[in-house]
């Protein structure tokens, strides 16, 4: 089959790619190389098409989406910080870009399963978090995932087949310092043989998921009968950032002391996911606990 990936250069989308290769499919990569980067595609150059097309460039997602079999959409700006002051920016690429793909997928009949936000939930009083629970974003970027699921209910309703994937924290080999980069960001500070910078008290928690997990989700729902839901994608695991930064020290097998810092505008305090529902609906479950996961980056 034939599959386009918009984002497809970055860091999620190109382990679909590679996922997609790996089954014979034909792939197609959209990116306008803002965040991306080839050489995330460097493995499979050979077996790809990439075309560099932005998502708000309409007649040009017309071409690619039409010659297609489905649609994986992960192209977003994903930074929380610089979405508090670029809001306009946000909104029209993660949103009006967005539209974009489903107003395509209801013109030419094709499933999309895209990238959603566990930060659409806000902070909630109650974990783990279930799909049903209010959606109550804090900061800019989360208002821009809100939006997209709005619109995907919309074009649900119109006859599109639509995925949307709650992400929590995702992390792995090929990760930039955006959001929900704190891994990154350690690594970088490890390597350099600096203290782990954490902001705050490093008591919030978080449910890290690997990419490769992140990828099988994305190929599950693209194969499956559900024709619209909003997934959990995490791993039911609580970590705390303190206690993050400590095993990571601790693979490294460096002695660094951990630093703290102010904590930013927008940060959740607890995110821990529910994932039955993914497990009922497309059959899907994690793979890599969290320190194999980090073991990559040091061994």
């Amino acid at each position: 089959m034939k599959f386009v990936i918009t984002g497809g250069a970055g860091f999620i989308g190109s382990h679909i790619a590679k996922h997609l290769v790996n089954k014979n499919h034909n792939v197609t990569i959209v990116d306008n190389l803002s965040r991306g980067r080839l050489e995330n595609l460097s493995k499979i150059k050979e077996q790809i098409e990439f075309k560099k097309i932005d998502i708000l460039d309409f007649n040009s997602l017309k071409q690619v989406i039409s010659d297609s079999d489905g649609v994986f959409h992960q192209a977003a700006l994903t930074s929380v910080p610089e979405s508090f002051t670029q809001k306009e920016k946000y909104h029209n690429v993660n949103v009006k870009g967005t539209e974009n793909i489903f107003k395509l997928a209801k013109e030419f009949e094709k499933k999309v399963v895209y990238a959603s936000s566990s930060s659409i939930y806000g902070n909630t009083t109650t974990i783990p978090i279930q799909e049903n629970f209010e959606r109550n974003p804090i900061n800019p970027y989360g208002v821009t995932k809100l939006d997209d699921e709005k619109l995907a209910e919309k074009y649900h309703n119109l006859g599109v087949s639509i995925i949307g994937l709650r992400y929590f924290n995702v992390y792995g080999i090929g990760q930039t310092n955006d959001y929900a980069g704190v891994i990154t960001k350690f690594i970088n500070q490890i390597n350099l043989n600096e203290s782990p910078i954490i902001f705050g008290d490093g008591l919030q928690t978080r449910d890290f998921i690997s990419v490769e997990d992140v990828a099988k989700a994305n190929l599950l729902s693209m194969e499956s009968n559900t024709d619209f839901s909003f997934l959990n994608i995490g791993t039911g695991i609580s970590t705390s950032i303190k206690t993050l930064a400590e095993v990571m020290i601790e693979l490294s097998g460096k002695t660094l002391e951990i630093s703290y810092d102010d904590l930013p505008l927008g940060d959740v305090k607890e995110s821990l996911a529910d994932t039955s529902l993914a497990k009922k609906l497309i059959n899907w479950n994690y793979d890599t606990f969290l320190k194999n996961g980090l073991k990559k980056f040091f061994f």
